[in-house]
């Protein structure tokens, strides 16, 4: 059996080289959906690897089932640099084109399947 997502627990929704890593507010286990408020999505290449502070974007609600808990050291690694400082205001529209395009490659995903 799967663990419980708990509030305030760093997850991940995962696709190809991009992850989007969120902080869980609530889980509904009856209709299997969670709450979460995004963080930052990191999008990694051979190259290179650039992230987008989400903080000042939407809430999402989505299925329990697609969200992986962060571990411990990788969260610590990818969200310290986020947090010294408060989001750029100018940056927060890119933000959301970002969030958004991301959340519709998921869906593309689930459509698949």
């Amino acid at each position: 059996m799967r663990r419980q997502l708990q509030a305030g627990q760093i997850v991940y929704l995962e696709k190809e080289n991009t992850r989007l890593y969120a902080e869980v507010v609530q889980t509904v286990v009856s209709r299997q959906i969670c709450w979460v408020r995004p963080l930052l999505l990191v999008a990694k290449t051979d190259e290179d690897t650039s992230t987008t502070d989400l903080r000042n974007t939407s809430d999402l609600l989505w299925s329990l089932d697609s969200f992986r808990a962060a571990v411990d050291t990788e969260v610590i690694a990818v969200l310290s640099p986020l947090m010294v400082g408060e989001p750029k205001s100018h940056t927060i529209p890119n933000a959301r084109k970002k969030l958004h395009q991301f959340i519709n490659s998921m869906w593309e995903v689930k459509d698949d399947s």
